[in-house]
């Protein structure tokens, strides 16, 4: 599905390792549209984390294009490319011997952001994703994974990036905290106007969360739609699978509340 406008495009991209020998990435062709939200799903080993590291170049790719904002991003220095889009991954990821003022500033500090500018934007991110200010002078360590992940999400956007990159990003969180933050992020998203390409392999919050999901396996896409096509009309039967399985749980979880009534 072809979109007015790219924020990011992946055209013909494949990516091998092992000196060829292990196909990661098979000439995946895709476009996010600005101010989308794509969810990529798919299994351990389908490609699906390799193919979002080609968009900030922590991954090159073996052949094909991958454009940002419609540049090829091989024509772009990899430390400036990651520092106009924001990266939440699973883990978090924060510095230990720093604050979280100072990990969220570490963007701003690099592209020469006045220390001023910097505590303001601090200010406002710690109110956007729903944390306390008297956080900012604490260590990451004492926090707990939800507000850690909080902290990620700020950090991510702290030099005010129009994409954010998101790697299983809730995966580690317990599942009222996972659901929580992924709501809360889903109305960033929104608020700001970001394109974000978030890699899952868990359908259901796909489903709930973006505006299109592409099915990957094998390291190609195999279908690509919006929740509801895929829910209603799935043409691929691994992703009918895949759909599947939360209907199922959904139809098992009713049939036991059912039962206890």
């Amino acid at each position: 599905m072809a979109v007015d406008f790219a924020a990011i495009a992946f055209r013909d991209v494949s990516k091998t390792f092992d000196r060829g020998r292990t196909l990661a990435v098979r000439a995946v062709s895709l476009e996010v549209a600005s101010g989308e939200f794509v969810a990529v799903v798919g299994t351990s080993g389908s490609g699906k984390t390799t193919l979002l590291k080609t968009i900030n170049r922590l991954v090159e790719p073996t052949s094909g294009v991958v454009e940002v904002e419609g540049q090829d991003v091989q024509g772009i220095d990899p430390f400036q490319l990651r520092r106009r889009i924001g990266y939440v991954f699973q883990g978090v990821g924060l510095f230990p011997h720093l604050t979280v003022a100072e990990n969220i500033a570490v963007t701003p500090r690099l592209v020469g952001w006045a220390k001023t500018e910097i505590d303001a934007r601090v200010g406002e991110l710690l109110d956007l994703v729903q944390l306390p200010r008297d956080l900012a002078r604490r260590m990451p360590t004492t926090l707990s994974g939800g507000q850690q992940q909080r902290v990620g999400v700020a950090r991510a956007l702290a030099a005010r990036p129009h994409i954010v990159l998101m790697d299983e990003p809730f995966g580690a969180l317990d599942p009222i905290t996972r659901d929580s933050l992924a709501r809360e992020y889903r109305a960033v998203h929104l608020e700001l106007g970001l394109t974000t390409v978030m890699i899952t392999h868990d359908m259901l919050e796909a489903v709930l969360l973006a505006d299109r999901i592409a099915v990957m396996a094998k390291g190609e896409i195999v279908e690509v739609g919006t929740p509801h096509e895929l829910l209603n009309d799935p043409k691929n039967e691994y992703v009918r699978e895949l759909i599947d399985v939360p209907r199922r749980q959904a139809s098992e979880v009713e049939r036991l509340a059912g039962a206890r009534s």
